[in-house]
């Protein structure tokens, strides 16, 4: 923990709504500058006023519903169902098998969930999960939740599963394997036809992490980007996690998780019965309560830009993407340290320290997200407009790490530290 902090305390009399706006923007002067394109993770600029003007009304329109009963608020169950059905279109999936969760993480936890009882009614008491060693570490939380154990094998040297060594990991008490389209830290896809193929010859499930590339990956086949088989249309994939607050530009938190067939999903559904005093009680999800905004957001996102706004939106990244890595090849010192399959990439260094040049940049408020193997971009339809500024800040950094700046900067973290 770092330093000591004053404990906040309740106001003894509500204060007027101004102030409290201008306390909650006072807090905001150490936050990344996302709205001008300086941040390369967590937040997916689609550089569109329009959607975000009719997120924040569908926002206002579901402040207060509660998705927790579908009774009560059918609209919100007519808007959950439908756009999982959208996303069930989009990735050849199937219509009625599949919810939205809070995000990726809630995604793959309830698909890891589904693996265990699936597992469980075969007999299995000690379920495993095989993934490669480039999975979100989502997985592992699941398993750590769920009691499962994770085996985690080898990528090859383009960062890809290394089919191989899952079809020796794979035994008899596997519940499920796991393939990444695409992985975080390198934007590869892994070879989704083998695993499925694996999953097919275990008897197993097989889930597709598509959290990153699921709604990115099908209008980049429609630019006519090579896209290798990874969704449905893969015989042997049985779900399938997408987020729709990445790259379908909805806002946090709004994710899909999508099953072969509506048995599966209903083995992701749990229920009591009552006996607590309260009467049924069903969930699809971790989530008890759940907030309509998301919801309706997700909703109203697909609607809004439909496939010709996500192909424009897809082609501006593409764009982008090739910008950005001509770009860092071309500076002295400045390599991409694999092949990406999409908008997503490392690159790296043999003669600068990239911590240094990550201080510098920070200090001209640039945010590339930092990696144990080097600087991370994640890139998104607003970056077309900052790709040279980008560049020349980036040039004059290594510059300057090159004079003999160096890092003091802790390691390389995705997300925060305890505080």
């Amino acid at each position: 923990m770092s330093g000591e902090r004053t404990a906040a305390a309740l106001p003894s009399a509500g204060l007027p709504d101004d102030e409290v706006l201008a306390q909650l923007r006072a807090n905001r002067h150490d936050d990344a500058d996302w709205r001008n394109g300086r941040i390369f993770g967590l937040i997916f600029h689609p550089d569109d006023d329009e959607l975000e003007e009719l997120l924040a009304a569908v926002s206002r329109e579901y402040l207060a519903e509660n998705a927790l009963n579908p009774v009560r608020f059918p609209s919100l169950a007519r808007l959950e169902r439908e756009t999982a059905d959208m996303m069930a279109g989009l990735l050849h999936g199937t219509p009625g098998a599949g919810g939205l969760t809070s995000g990726g993480t809630e995604s793959i936890f309830m698909a890891v969930l589904v693996a265990r009882e699936t597992a469980r009614k075969r007999g299995i008491e000690d379920p495993v999960l095989v993934t490669a060693v480039t999975a979100h570490p989502a997985f592992a939380k699941a398993c750590h939740l769920l009691d499962m154990r994770q085996v985690r094998v080898p990528v090859d040297e383009g960062y890809r599963l290394e089919v191989d060594a899952m079809r020796a990991a794979v035994g008899p008490d596997t519940a499920m394997v796991v393939a990444s389209a695409p992985c975080y830290p390198y934007g590869v896809i892994d070879p989704v036809t083998e695993v499925a193929a694996i999953a097919r010859e275990a008897g197993v499930l097989c889930h597709v992490d598509a959290c990153l590339g699921g709604l990115m990956l099908p209008f980049w086949e429609r630019l006519g980007e090579p896209v290798p088989p990874w969704d449905f249309r893969v015989e042997g994939v049985t779900s399938i996690s997408a987020d729709l607050h990445k790259y379908g530009y909805a806002f946090k938190g709004a994710s899909v998780l999508l099953h072969r067939d509506r048995e599966q999903y209903r083995t992701q559904w749990w229920f009591d019965d009552g006996a607590w005093g309260g009467g049924l009680y069903g969930s699809p999800t971790a989530a008890g309560t759940r907030p309509a905004p998301p919801i309706a957001g997700a909703w109203a996102a697909l609607r809004h830009l439909g496939e010709d706004g996500y192909v424009r939106m897809a082609g501006k990244v593409r764009d982008a993407t090739r910008r950005l890595m001509a770009g860092i090849e071309a500076i002295d010192g400045l390599h991409v340290t694999s092949t990406p399959d999409l908008c997503v990439f490392q690159f790296g260094s043999d003669v600068v320290d990239l911590d240094a040049v990550a201080d510098l940049l920070a200090e001209q408020g640039w945010y590339p997200n930092r990696q144990p193997g080097g600087l991370h971009l994640m890139v998104s339809p607003y970056h077309l407009r900052v790709v040279d500024e980008f560049l020349a800040a980036l040039a004059a950094a290594v510059e300057q790490a090159r004079d003999g700046r160096s890092s003091d900067s802790g390691p390389a973290t995705y997300a925060g530290q305890p505080s």
